[in-house]
């Protein structure tokens, strides 16, 4: 099994979240990124918000770096 990550660094946000998340499986990931989404950035848990961030996923391990220009 592939590790995959979502890195809130590579999209613009007011508040400049630098959280990147990674796991073991799809589901987990998308769980907590879900949470997150919710919790700090207020979107509302949906079948659509679940289906956007799957997209999100990359293979491997969040850089170091952040991905987005500063």
């Amino acid at each position: 099994m592939t590790r995959k990550y979502i890195d809130c660094r590579e999209f613009p946000s007011e508040m400049n979240c630098t959280i990147a998340l990674a796991a073991d499986s799809d589901q987990e990931l998308l769980d907590a990124a879900v949470q997150h989404a919710v919790s700090v950035h207020k979107h509302t848990d949906s079948p659509e918000l679940r289906a956007q961030l799957s997209t999100l996923f990359h293979q491997g391990t969040p850089p170091v770096d952040s991905p987005r220009s500063a």
